[in-house]
């Protein structure tokens, strides 16, 4: 499912998941910052994660400050939270 066919939850869920796999990573890059194939993995996960971060904000509002446009970095918390919607 393509991330602009997903609902609210099901979006926060996908940023979930892909947010614990860029922990894990850079869990593991911690320790063997020299492998490649860790490095290209960081860098995928970390990309589907901007962009389905980015998708939230364009939808329902940024779940963090660093997806909020600039015209509204100070009023981004008066957009209802997540779990205020009553969607998740």
């Amino acid at each position: 499912m393509m991330m602009n066919q997903m609902n609210q939850a099901q979006l926060l869920h996908w940023i979930d998941m892909v947010s614990l796999a860029v922990v894990d990573i850079v869990l593991y890059l911690d320790t063997h910052p020299e492998d490649e194939e860790a490095l290209k993995y960081f860098d995928q996960y970390s990309e589907m994660r901007r962009t389905a971060m980015q998708a939230y904000a364009d939808k329902y509002g940024p779940l963090t400050i660093g997806t909020a446009r600039p015209s509204n970095y100070w009023n981004w918390s008066a957009v209802p939270l997540p779990w205020e919607r009553g969607n998740c």
